[in-house]
């Protein structure tokens, strides 16, 4: 497929406006997680650990199949997948509210609702980036922000359900919200060339007719062909008996040629189909090939081998926060009568803040996004190690709208992979580097929850939390620092098939 230049604008505004609302949608109520996490925990009275693999599950089992997702996107377009992912993220939350335990919950809400969040999230991303160049930094923030505003929304919204309708109601409410997303999703418009050639068909398709007459008759050539000879035979014996052995002779020799050409033609086809056959594996194992060596290409970048480290231990360490704040709060004692409003929502109002301003200063030429994205990082980290000294519901907020602030850090993480490893590169990096940060989406609020258990006491695992994030942000500062130097200095002699990153953004 030829796509055109980028138009920054025209109908990529409509492309932003869609996918704002298509993340607002889906990512909603996996986000708010949180609230619906306390009352799981009452209803089905397990572990902290173990009911929270459920919301682990449903923001990062689309992560870890980005892999597939970009796939799904690139062979089927992003309006197929975004009608298609809206009718798994409906029909999940729906069945949870049918869920006789956690175990249920564990496929509906977090596989089926998280895999189509994932197929939803890498949908809207690419043809964002397809519509936006100069204006992409601007493009990817606004449509973050539909998932922060989502988390705002849904995290009162979901509560308010509950107390109304109860946790059943809440869900197949939220579940027929959702199904909004096929409406935006028809709007998602591929950017192709008009002037662009169309593909040629399959090889199967420049088979002549003639050979597509033995699909039905190919098992009955020969009853067919007697069937034929008697029919003539006895038309002719009827009406001309004296005549009707000569006759017989001759349709014999008639009907043999005849025998002889469809089976001619029959074995033409045959050899036409497995030609078709051995061309089409062979063109598929190529493709498998490619894949691969693209891969390692893509890993032979210091920066980027260090960005998918980095992306794990900021998913382990920061994720948890948005899931287990509420529970952390009421593990300190703090009376629900100081809420001004919950812990779950300043996350979001503050992320979505923090996708906007990032994603703007990510347009500004003497910025560098990598610079910024690291100290997203290190201060991440270190505001996870201050929640084990907050004792009171101002202080829990305060770090709440901090860490919603940086968790921002999000809207500029495709601007990075795309400066990385470039726009033609973005869908196979974009789904490598969602694949870890959805291992550390999984792998996190359990991690904190089985500290919790253990200890019971959020301290330790907070800790646990604040030395990941930073660990992985040093290492992608001390990976980025030698690799700048390299593409300075020897930009010139790069392999053509070596992806670097650029000091400045541009």
């Amino acid at each position: 497929m030829v796509f055109r230049k980028p138009p920054d604008g025209g109908w990529g505004w409509v492309i932003v406006v869609v996918s704002f609302f298509t993340q607002f949608l889906c990512y909603g109520s996996p986000l708010a997680v949180g609230v619906l996490y306390l009352e799981w925990l009452d209803a089905f009275g397990e572990g902290k650990g173990k009911t929270a693999w459920v919301g682990s599950l449903a923001n990062g089992i689309g992560l870890l199949a980005s892999p597939v997702c970009s796939i799904c996107v690139s062979s089927f377009g992003a309006r197929p997948v975004a009608i298609f992912s809206g009718f798994m993220v409906a029909g999940g939350l729906m069945m949870s509210s049918f869920a006789p335990n956690i175990y249920f919950l564990y496929f509906s809400y977090g596989i089926v609702v998280g895999l189509g969040c994932g197929l939803l999230y890498t949908a809207t991303v690419t043809i964002t980036c397809q519509y936006f160049d100069k204006r992409r930094g601007l493009a990817l923030g606004l449509i973050s922000t539909g998932s922060s505003v989502g988390l705002f929304i849904y995290a009162a919204l979901q509560r308010e359900l509950i107390e109304l309708y109860g946790l059943d109601g809440c869900l197949l409410i939220v579940g027929a919200l959702s199904l909004n997303i096929l409406a935006c999703g028809s709007l998602m418009r591929p950017l192709e060339s008009p002037s662009s050639p169309r593909p040629e068909k399959m090889c199967v398709d420049k088979v002549p007719d003639q050979y597509f007459v033995y699909h039905e008759k190919e098992k009955t050539i020969e009853e067919n062909i007697s069937i034929l000879e008697k029919g003539y035979i006895d038309e002719k014996c009827v009406s001309n008996v004296p005549d009707c052995k000569q006759d017989i002779i001759l349709n014999k020799n008639v009907l043999s040629s005849i025998n002889v050409n469809e089976k001619d033609a029959y074995k033409k086809k045959v050899v036409e189909q497995t030609n078709f056959c051995k061309q089409f594996a062979k063109r598929k194992w190529q493709v498998y090939l490619t894949y691969w060596k693209e891969t390692m290409v893509l890993f032979k970048n210091k920066v980027f081998s260090a960005l998918f480290v980095a992306i794990l231990l900021f998913d382990i360490g920061g994720f948890p926060p948005s899931l287990l704040m509420e529970d952390v709060a009421r593990s300190a004692n703090i009376s629900e009568d100081d809420y001004y409003m919950p812990l779950i929502s300043i996350i979001g109002i503050m992320t979505t803040v923090g996708k906007l301003i990032l994603g703007i200063l990510a347009d500004f030429k003497w910025v560098n996004t990598l610079y910024l994205y690291v100290t997203t990082l290190l201060m991440t980290g270190v505001a996870l190690f201050a929640i084990p000294f907050a004792k009171s519901y101002l202080t829990l907020a305060m770090l709440s709208g901090i860490l919603g602030f940086l968790t921002g850090n999000w809207s500029i993480f495709p601007y990075v992979t795309t400066k990385t490893v470039g726009i033609e590169k973005l869908t196979h990096a974009y789904g490598i580097l969602m694949f870890f940060a959805g291992l550390g989406n999984s792998l996190g609020p359990p991690i904190v929850g089985w500290f919790y258990d253990w200890t019971q006491e959020y301290n330790t695992a907070f800790y646990f939390s604040g030395f990941c994030v930073l660990l992985g942000g040093f290492l992608l500062l001390l990976a980025a620092l030698p690799c700048w130097n390299a593409c300075t200095n020897q930009s010139p002699k790069l392999p053509p098939n070596t992806y670097s990153y650029k000091v400045a953004s541009n």
